[in-house]
């Protein structure tokens, strides 16, 4: 009997054993501190927290020539900002000096919950 898989049954390379749903962030590219301020600026309409601090913010990618790709989600998929949010991170990232160009993606995969929110984004909400 062949066991091997057919490549209709291999696995995406995101979803292999050990490898994070998340990629991770460039954290010590020189710009990274800032473009996580830059973030802290952008709010949820409803929510009076900001979207770093919420967990919206999966990954800061800032490549060799300081183009930054940033990848986002939203509290819901329905969220009625949703077509504006990546817009205003763009535009909050955007100015930061040395900052060649932003690119804002979104995506629902892993879906957004409540424990990738910061400890003070529980307290300020209330959940400690």
């Amino acid at each position: 009997m062949d066991t091997a898989p057919r490549s209709d049954d291999a696995a995406r390379p995101d979803e292999a054993e050990g490898l994070p749903l998340i990629r991770p962030s460039s954290v010590d590219h020189p710009l990274y501190d800032q473009v996580v301020e830059a973030c802290r600026s952008v709010f949820d309409p409803e929510i009076p927290v900001n979207i770093y601090d919420l967990g919206l913010v999966y990954t800061i990618e800032i490549d060799a020539e300081n183009a930054v790709n940033i990848t986002m989600s939203l509290t819901a998929p329905g969220c009625p900002v949703a077509g504006e949010m990546p817009g205003w991170v763009a535009d909050a990232v955007e100015p930061l000096p040395g900052v060649k160009q932003v690119d804002v993606h979104m995506t629902f995969d892993p879906p957004w919950g409540m424990e990738m929110m910061s400890d003070e984004a529980r307290l300020e909400l209330g959940f400690m």
